[in-house]
């Protein structure tokens, strides 16, 4: 391949797939707003016809955001690549670190990041401050933005730094078989963020306390008997410090997994509610499902790590985007810049997956708890987050982790659409 057909191929990926998502957003905004006048009929009993409209309101602004983000994101693309970006960002470092040393390759990737993170600022802040707050989910005041974002600098500083330092070492020292060496390094650092994310990093955002109702702690430890699950202790979050979405979840690998509710989800929900929303929850420890994504995600890694030993190899992978300089840390950025505009085409695959570990979670939940609890605790979840609950069905297939209100509902209720 020549570096002008790879430079007209990237480049028509890139336009024809921000297109598609662009008309795949109208599509959805269309779909959303066509149905806003009326509350589905499955749900006519639950949600009002207000919260209804205060979804698709929510929704239809959200969309708005994304076509801004999503066009920004390809400008930004473009300016790196075949713009000259990450050419100037090179030869910048170039001029304080030896060309090709650790610290150039080091410094040059984290001022890609930096930049990436100053570039989203705008956007992340009227998110917060703007939509969510207009729509009563914001709950995050400047001073606290201002600590997190702090917090998240310091963190990427103090773990980032090496890793990269660590990656880009093993590149050059490992030889030509690097990426197997490269592999084995991601999967041990993965794992250890798992163990060490519940107990030590989490709680630098959030307050932790374990739960105290005694009737809420004994009706979910006959759940977890049930279901054979251990764990190190079940918590609340303060989620509500930052946003009135609620959630549940468990975290953590080994001895640390933990069971975290976020304390507006206790204050939606019934205590049977609770019990059969954590029940689904478990049904993805249950069928595997983290450690299913984790296997599909390190054999992913790793053709990914071959691919790109294959194109370092290649100078029309350098030129045909916009470099001369080829070095290895511009090997590995240009990599981690193309991959998403080549890789939209799988999006529908993992979204399909996804929801079919939904499924059998909910699935397993009826089994456990009660599926007429996990059915009213969804819809409360829907209503309070202010979910849409008629998705255009192509960009749900597309893009949804989970499935559509109105199918899971059906499935839970032993019905087909």
């Amino acid at each position: 391949m020549t570096d002008t057909l790879f430079s007209s191929l990237f480049l028509a990926v890139l336009v024809a797939t921000a297109a598609f998502k662009l008309w795949l957003g109208y599509r959805h905004q269309k779909h959303v707003a066509d149905h806003r006048s009326e509350v589905p009929r499955e749900f006519a009993q639950q949600i009002t016809l207000g919260a209804h409209q205060k979804a698709a309101d929510y929704t239809l602004a959200r969309l708005g955001l994304g076509r801004i983000d999503l066009l920004i994101n390809a400008v930004w693309v473009l300016v790196l690549t075949l713009g000259g970006g990450l050419q100037w960002l090179h030869a910048a470092w170039a001029g304080v670190f030896a060309e090709g040393s650790l610290l150039h390759g080091t410094a040059f990737l984290a001022s890609i990041g930096v930049l990436g993170a100053l570039i989203d600022l705008p956007l992340t802040l009227y998110r917060t401050f703007v939509t969510e707050a207009r729509f009563g989910f914001n709950k995050m005041t400047p001073a606290l933005f201002v600590a997190d974002t702090a917090k998240t600098l310091a963190l990427a500083a103090i773990i980032g730094l090496p890793v990269i330092a660590a990656v880009l070492w093993l590149m050059v020292a490992m030889g030509a078989h690097w990426w197997w060496a490269v592999w084995l390094f991601w999967l041990g650092f993965n794992l250890l963020v798992l163990l060490v994310w519940p107990t030590f990093i989490a709680p630098l955002f959030n307050r932790f306390t374990p739960l105290e109702d005694e009737r809420m702690r004994g009706r979910i430890d006959a759940l977890l008997a049930r279901c054979g699950f251990r764990s190190n202790g079940l918590f609340v979050m303060d989620g509500s410090r930052r946003s009135a979405h609620g959630n549940a979840y468990f975290t953590g690998f080994g001895q640390s997994k933990r069971i975290v509710f976020f304390d507006t989800l206790l204050n939606t929900l019934e205590p049977i509610e609770v019990e059969a929303v954590l029940a689904h929850e478990l049904g993805h420890f249950k069928h595997r499902h983290v450690t299913k994504r984790l296997v599909l995600m390190s054999a992913m890694m790793l053709g990914l790590l071959w691919l790109l030993s294959a194109l370092m190899a290649t100078p029309w992978f350098f030129t045909g985007l916009g470099v001369t300089a080829q070095s290895t840390a511009m090997a590995l950025a240009l990599f981690m810049i193309a991959l998403p505009v080549f890789s939209f085409p799988f999006s529908p695959l993992m979204s399909a997956w996804s929801r079919k570990h939904e499924f059998e979670a909910d699935r397993y939940a009826t089994e456990q708890s009660s599926g007429e609890a996990l059915v009213s605790a969804l819809v409360k979840l829907y209503r309070d987050n202010a979910s849409t609950l008629t998705p255009d069905p192509l960009y749900s297939r597309i893009y949804d982790s989970h499935p559509p209100a109105s199918i899971r509902i059906a499935h839970l209720q032993g019905k087909t659409l």
